[in-house]
């Protein structure tokens, strides 16, 4: 049983970036950002996520922006962006540096 358990937590952690390599194409563009009023931040440390499209069900659905903490000391967000690349566009995810 142990042996069991052991293989799939090693299968799962062996995966993970895997999905995270995933990337959305699209053959429309995304539509212009939507405009948002960011308040004050919750406290000292956090930075703001910008809002972005993402593509869901076949249509463009919009991500609110949000402040977070970073994960690390200095941490900068680079944001999600979409890519023109020939006849298609693809989602770049957004990261912590």
């Amino acid at each position: 049983m142990m042996k069991k358990i052991a293989l799939a937590v090693l299968l799962a952690i062996t995966l993970c970036p895997v999905a995270s390599l995933a990337q959305v194409i699209v053959r429309i563009g995304p539509p212009a950002p939507v405009y948002e009023r960011r308040g004050p931040p919750p406290g000292e440390g956090y930075v703001w996520q910008d809002g972005y499209h993402r593509y869901e069900g076949g249509a463009y659905v919009w991500t609110p922006g949000h402040y977070e903490r970073p994960p690390h000391p200095g941490g900068r967000w680079v944001a999600h962006r979409w890519v023109h690349r020939g006849d298609h566009w693809e989602m770049q995810e957004g990261h912590w540096r």
